[in-house]
Parts: structure tokens; sequence; C-alpha cells
């Protein structure tokens, strides 16, 4: 707890949330994610060489960026789930998902930083922190199954049966869907599929020949798709406006 922490302890702690927040108001401002330690220094009346006794190198930056922001993400997407009624598994894959889009809309370079193109020469440590963050973030939605199933909904997914390949990736234990049906665990990857390009297509400029009312609209029928693939009810106020 920070009572405990040392005045120099907080100094310090308070520095590298300045560094990463100033690296996030970069990214925005530049559109990209690669970000470079001489600019950051600029930015805070520091030298560069003093950021690196905070953080490694840029590299190092990046990670502790993107395990941090897949960490507010998982925060959303978990407190957004609570907020839904237990008895509700359709209500709260609608819930996250417009709180996701929203997340997206409002953070683009931080959406970036998770899911557009990494910044050259960047490759997240095997098996890291970010791959730990990013499970905890996005089994959320994963949770969505195993409520409905302990509410007794029990309907076959709507997706086509699963490859032999398909069915030995999902058996691997080193995933999270191994303790799924073969074809949930597809139909979990369709509904990632379906939500992330819709999100990216968005994200990205590619819807902007829709209105807003047609995207929200589109949204709306992805959500539906979505519940059916992995046989979810109904949300129970409806789907409403994704907007």
């Amino acid at each position: 707890m920070t009572a405990h922490l040392t005045r120099r302890e907080l100094t310090r702690a308070a520095t590298i949330e300045e560094i990463k927040q100033t690296a996030l108001t970069l990214m925005r401002r530049t559109g990209t994610t690669n970000v470079v330690f001489s600019d950051i220094a600029r930015e805070m009346h520091m030298t560069a060489p003093a950021l690196y006794r905070y953080f490694a190198d840029r590299d190092d930056l990046l990670t502790a960026l993107i395990t941090t922001t897949y960490g507010e993400l998982g925060t959303l997407l978990a407190d957004t789930s609570a907020a839904v009624p237990d008895d509700d598994p359709g209500g709260r894959l609608v819930a996250m998902c417009q709180a996701y889009r929203r997340w997206a809309k409002t953070h683009p370079e931080r959406y970036e930083l998770l899911f557009g193109l990494p910044a050259p020469g960047y490759a997240a440590p095997q098996d890291g922190p970010t791959t730990e963050a990013a499970t905890r973030a996005l089994g959320n939605f994963m949770a969505l199954y195993f409520s409905a199933r302990a509410l007794g909904y029990d309907a076959e997914p709507q997706v086509p049966g699963a490859s032999p390949a398909l069915a030995r990736a999902f058996a691997d234990p080193v995933h999270q869907m191994h303790d799924m049906p073969t074809e949930v665990a597809a139909g979990m990857l369709h509904c990632w599929s379906l939500l992330q390009g819709f999100i990216s297509l968005e994200s990205f400029c590619n819807l902007n020949w829709f209105s807003d009312e047609a995207r929200d609209d589109l949204f709306v029928q992805q959500l539906q798709l979505m519940a059916s693939m992995i046989a979810l009810p109904a949300p129970k106020a409806g789907w409403g406006s994704a907007g």
C-alpha cells in the first residue's frame, strides 16, 4: 500500500506514471506507437538518459504500457459485466461489447497499442506480463459461456463443425478454451473475430461511409450473431442501441 512507501519510492512511482502517460499522449498526437525516449524526455523537461533510471529501454516501456492498458481494459469489462444481473448473460454480452467499443473510440492510442501494428522492432516477451494481462482481460468474455451454462442455458452453438486441426488446437491445455466443447470454443473465436473486426474497421475509419446510425445498427446485428454463435439468450432489456 502507498502508505508504507517512502518519499523516494512515491516520487519514483509518480515519475514512472508520468512517463507512461506522456508516452500515450505522444502516441495519440503522432498516430504511432513508435515512441522515442528523446521525445518523451523533451515533453517532461528531462534528459533522455534519465529515463533509463525508470525503464531499461523503449521495449521495456512498451511492455509496461501494454500490460497496464490490458489491465485497465480488463477492469472496465469486469466492472461492466458485474453491473448486469447474474441471470442475464446476454445483457452482459451487450454491455461489455458496448463498453469495449466506447473505450476504443475514447482511447484510440490505447486501442492501437494493443491491437494495431506493433512498434517497429518490438516483440512482446514470450508468455510474459502482456500475455497474462491479455488473458485476464479477454477472459471476461469467455466467462459469459460458463455463467450461461450454470443458469441452465444449453442451446447448441450456431457454428460449423470444427476441423480436426481446430479440435486438436482447442484441446491443448495451454489455451483458455481447452475445457469448452469444441463447437463452443470455435464459436468464441468467431465472436472475437466479429467484435474485433468491427471495432478495428471503425477505429481505423474504414466504416466512415456509413452514417453513425447505420454503424450502430450494424454493431447490434454483430452482437446478435455473437450471441447465437455461443448460444447465449437474448438480453432481458433487448438489444437496444449500440451507440
